[in-house]
């Protein structure tokens, strides 16, 4: 028999050996996107297989240990309650013995004694209702109104006595119970049957059955709370099997290629390998003089920003005369003209930190709901006084109301620089107006200006870094402005749009994500 099942085994091991060295098998084995994720589905499904097989056992448990309790106190109630019916059976035989000398138990409330006739020969409570004496010989049980009897022979006497249903057990026995005589309707009936299954015990020395009722949803509460720790048992494996197959077949593909490299670069010709070294290395060399670009010009500006403080605050103090009147008025402008070109390039500097640092991926923005008609509206009013000095009217067309997602610094950035923009290329008794729409699902600020527009060559390069586009007798800024609203609402998610033509007036959209 030993050496049957080993040549069994022989056999299918080298049936299994043979299927693997087949060219399609050993592909299909090499292959880790595949075998990986099979391997973990069918680790998962052992343990589901598992977690239900335990399930269904524990339930049956469940139900079987129920059975059993219910049979136990069917078996118990049974006990007591034909205790309580002999009890009850001595009481009315010594009563029909010596009516006046009966001593009552608790639950008994009226005896009868009659012949065999059926005449009555006496009653322990005349002015209550009695139950008639059944005919028939041996004992009988039976429901009456509220309460129940029992009827038996002695002494050529037919002896009824009536107690109290809830006299012949205690209570928490009487619970989902039912005792149901031979005939007749039932003494402790149970009213909600549907679904239950019933254990049953015979009452001993009386025609009773004594049945427990066991409910279904009440044997599988203790099964029903543990069903979440099933769901752990099926859902963990396979949340941390799909976890560690991603990270296992990332893991080897990232060592495939590693290998396909350089396997490629062996078997190229050493020009080929020498040209695909310098390809990557001018690749990280563009990459790390882009990192040392962003990071001189944040330094720089920084380092500029430091002494241009002094000379403006020196020449405020030269122009103001706070030590005293200088020797010659000239000094007095020279010093103003000093004050105002450190002031100009201060801001250039600080819009050329500004954009290294949006670019560089350092610009904080912190999104949240932004009523966009109030934030256009106040920034409107904030230029207005620019406005009026160059006798541009400046207003708020049309606002309405809704909420965008958005950083309110980065919007209030992205329309002053748009709206001063506007105000540099509008002449004298133009005007600029914003207007504030939600078209689908998106918020839509469209400034509109009279100025001199900008032709197709400038909209091509509208939102370049340090793009300029001058004008006779206007006074441009630094060409930062444009390409930092451009950026941050494309980091926010949003989009902007520039149309015009030349000679006409220019209309800017800004559309940011609605709320």
């Amino acid at each position: 028999m030993t050496e049957a099942i080993a040549r069994s085994w022989n056999w299918l091991d080298g049936a299994f050996a043979a299927a693997l060295n087949r060219p399609l098998a050993r592909r299909f084995t090499r292959n880790n996107r595949v075998i990986i994720p099979l391997c973990i589905l069918l680790i998962c499904g052992s343990f589901a297989a598992a977690a239900l097989l335990q399930m269904r056992n524990d339930r049956q448990h469940a139900l079987a240990a129920a059975a059993q309790a219910g049979a136990m106190r069917a078996r118990d109630l049974a006990a007591v309650t034909g205790m309580s019916l002999d009890r009850f059976a001595a009481v009315g035989a010594s009563f029909a013995a010596n009516p006046g000398a009966v001593t009552l138990l608790p639950g008994v409330r009226n005896i009868a004694v009659y012949d065999a006739s059926g005449a009555r020969r006496a009653i322990l409570h005349s002015h209550a209702a009695m139950a008639p004496a059944l005919r028939g010989e041996g004992r009988s049980v039976f429901a009456f109104g509220p309460q129940a009897g029992l009827s038996f022979s002695s002494g050529g006497h037919h002896i009824v006595v009536q107690f109290d249903k809830q006299a012949l057990a205690p209570r928490r026995l009487l619970e989902q119970a039912a005792l149901v005589p031979a005939s007749g309707p039932a003494l402790l009936p149970l009213t909600d049957r549907e679904g239950m299954e019933w254990m049953r015990s015979p009452v001993p020395g009386w025609p009773l059955t004594a049945a427990i009722a066991i409910s279904e949803d009440t044997a599988l509460t203790d099964w029903i709370k543990a069903l979440p720790l099933y769901l752990f048992v099926m859902l963990g494996p396979a949340l941390a099997g799909a976890w560690l197959a991603a990270l296992l077949v990332g893991a080897f593909e990232r060592h495939a290629k590693a290998k396909d490299a350089i396997r490629s670069l062996r078997a190229t010709r050493p020009v080929e390998g020498k040209l695909m070294v310098r390809l990557a290395n001018a690749e990280r060399g563009a990459a790390e003089a882009l990192r040392s670009k962003s990071e001189f010009i944040a330094h720089m500006s920084h380092e500029l920003r430091t002494p241009l403080n002094a000379v403006i605050g020196f020449s405020d103090i030269i122009a103001d005369g706070l030590y005293g009147t200088p020797g010659h008025p000239k000094y007095a402008e020279y010093a103003r003209d000093i004050g105002d070109a450190g002031r100009n390039l201060h801001g250039k500097i600080g819009d050329i930190l500004e954009f290294a640092n949006i670019e560089a991926g350092r610009f904080p923005l912190t999104e949240e709901p932004i009523e966009l008609a109030v934030l256009v509206g106040t920034c409107v009013d904030e230029q207005q006084g620019r406005a009026f000095s160059r006798r541009v009217a400046l207003s708020l067309g049309f606002g309405e109301p809704g909420l965008v997602r958005a950083d309110p610094q980065a919007v209030r950035r992205i329309l002053c620089n748009l709206l001063s923009n506007a105000l540099t290329y509008t002449g004298e008794g133009g005007y600029v107006r914003a207007d504030v729409r939600f078209v689908d699902g998106a918020g839509v600020v469209t400034l509109t200006d009279s100025g001199t527009g900008f032709s197709a060559a400038e909209r091509a390069r509208a939102g370049k870094a340090f793009e300029r586009f001058d004008r006779a007798g206007k006074v441009t800024g630094s060409g930062l402005g444009l390409a930092i609203a451009m950026e941050l609402t494309r980091r926010m998610g949003g989009a902007m749009r520039l149309a015009s033509q030349a000679g006409d007036s220019a209309i800017m959209e800004v559309r940011l994500p609605r709320l």
